[in-house]
């Protein structure tokens, strides 16, 4: 089980492990967005940090209608203590954790100030 919280935004975070093809690691504290169909965004400084390898361009549907293009790059993240290679969007933004990086797992919020958040795998 992996677990998180809900901040006064009463957005729900979780604090991921993040490492490069060469070592290098970063810890974040990323949004889940159920809105994201995609795995991971990061800034684009950070993607430049771990010295993460580009794989493609590809375009995506933004909440307000419009589409843009995101450079997609890899990286492995520690996911519910295994280490999982997925897709990063290079996005300057706070990090985002999308529905992809959720399949076959199980959410749980309490949506107020300082709830918990508790992913479980599923079997």
């Amino acid at each position: 089980m992996m677990t998180g919280s809900v901040n006064a935004d009463l957005e729900a975070l979780l604090r991921l492990s993040i490492h490069g093809p060469s070592g290098q690691s970063a810890d974040v504290e990323a949004v889940i967005d159920t809105g994201f169909s995609g795995f991971l965004t990061l800034p684009p400084s950070l993607v430049v940090a771990l010295g993460l390898p580009w794989v493609c361009r590809q375009q995506g549907l933004l909440a307000d209608g419009s589409v843009h293009v995101f450079d997609v790059y890899e990286a492995t993240v520690l996911w519910d203590g295994r280490a999982r290679v997925v897709e990063v969007e290079a996005v300057d933004a706070q990090p985002l954790l999308g529905m992809r990086m959720l399949h076959r797992s199980e959410l749980r919020i309490e949506v107020v100030d300082g709830g918990a958040v508790a992913i479980n795998a599923l079997p």
